[in-house]
């Protein structure tokens, strides 16, 4: 239950931020957004505000901004269609009603010779034999089968907008990613301390090597068996070298030198081979600047680690075994949750900054692949054809749900194997 609970905090979060980058910045633009979702599929809970549904669907595979133009608009007037109109009280068309008429008894209803809910705003129609234009609301709404559709002017689509802002709108998703890596770590910076390198002793954990030899945290280790030490890398070189052997600590305790005696524990190391530890955590410090400048170096360092993993890619040495889907982030949440809060709050952050590097990669349905078609667009002075980029999205979509699939297929066979 704690696994379910950290992954749906976790992954909620990461994609609720993302998708708020969209939302926010597209907003700003004056885009009408129609939708701001997580997950897909089915809508499990939803409402309105101003003028963007929110909805949770079933799906928890990611999230979505629906934005006015992006999509073709599913309902079509043509001249000859029989619709009712409801005014407001400039006497501008507030309602189209597109059927099921006889439920909205304040509807007037016309014939349609001339219909323009894009550019000039108009309806114009045959009202007993006579030609009446009417003017169209900017925030209409068409109502088909009891649910309502806001009409979008061109004003209010996203192709109506310059390639700044287009590129704005779709590049603030990840970088909202990257903000919120930078805040999670300087939060755990403020909470944790900031390590530092030095030769000194933090916390003592219970029942360790350190805390039986008498060591105290705050002890200023000078040397150890007489080889200055000044660094904490080069305190833990030589105590992982010395696995159960008697290690002579030479040591600064309030203004005065002591000499302990130390026997380290013995673990295995990264590589396979024994090495000693004795209990002891590095020393931290607590800084707001410290922290804000380790939220920054922390984030770089994610990045450059994923970079690193792409990189594989180039040469050949890339493993499906370094990528995983829903299934193993999910069990990696719930091994980061039960080593406490802080390891979880790294491990978001970690997440978050991969989920802002991928989809700026130039991959067709990500918003790298956008970026891209916007570029070109910036670079011809016209777009590419909708149809065509509608297309490659499609196909992307396609491939990337498939390999969804094949990668939760490898992590549910390195649950059990």
């Amino acid at each position: 239950m704690n696994t379910l609970i950290s992954f749906i905090v976790v992954f909620g979060l990461l994609v609720f931020i993302h998708e708020w980058g969209h939302l926010y910045f597209a907003k700003r633009a004056g885009i009408l957004c129609r939708e701001f979702a997580i997950g897909f599929g089915p809508k499990l809970f939803s409402f309105k505000r101003n003028e963007t549904v929110y909805t949770i669907r079933m799906l928890p595979l990611g999230g979505f901004v629906r934005m006015a133009g992006e999509d073709p608009e599913m309902i079509d007037i043509k001249p000859g269609y029989e619709i009712g109109l409801v005014f407001n009280g400039r006497q501008e068309v507030s309602q189209i009603i597109i059927n099921n008429k006889s439920k909205h008894p304040e509807a007037k209803v016309v014939q349609v010779e001339k219909i323009d809910l894009e550019h000039e705003l108009f309806v114009q129609a045959y009202d007993d034999d006579e030609l009446v234009r009417y003017k169209v609301n900017e925030t209409a709404v068409l109502v088909q089968d009891e649910q309502p559709t806001q009409i979008a002017p061109w004003n209010r689509q996203f192709g109506s907008k310059s390639v700044g802002q287009r590129a704005l709108a779709i590049f603030a998703g990840p970088m909202m990613n990257f903000v919120l890596a930078f805040v999670l770590l300087a939060a755990l910076a403020l909470m944790q301390g900031i390590p530092v390198d030095r030769a000194e002793v933090g916390e003592i954990m219970e029942g360790g090597a350190a805390e039986e030899a008498g060591l105290v945290e705050g002890d200023q280790v000078t040397s150890i068996e007489n080889t200055p030490v000044d660094t904490w890398e080069e305190m833990t070189t030589i105590i992982q070298q010395n696995p159960n052997e008697s290690i002579t600590f030479t040591v600064v305790r309030n203004g005065q030198t002591e000499s302990i005696a130390v026997t380290p524990n013995e673990r295995v190391g990264q590589m396979g081979d024994a090495e000693g530890f004795i209990g002891v955590t590095q020393p931290r410090e607590f800084s707001v600047i410290g922290s804000l400048t380790f939220g920054v170096t922390q984030t770089y360092l994610f990045m450059t680690m994923i970079f690193e993993v792409l990189g594989l890619l180039v040469t050949g040495q890339f493993s499906l075994d370094y990528v995983a889907g829903p299934v193993g982030i999910y069990n990696y949440t719930g091994e980061a949750a039960a080593l406490g809060i802080f390891v979880l709050m790294q491990w978001a952050a970690a997440l978050s900054v991969n989920l802002g590097i991928i989809n700026l990669l130039p991959i067709p349905a990500m918003d790298g692949g956008r970026l891209v078609f916007i570029g070109l667009e910036g670079l011809r002075g016209k777009p590419i054809d909708p149809q065509k980029e509608g297309m490659v999205h499609l196909v992307g979509f396609a491939l990337l749900f498939l390999l969804v699939i094949f990668v939760t297929w490898n992590d549910i066979n390195r649950l059990f194997m």
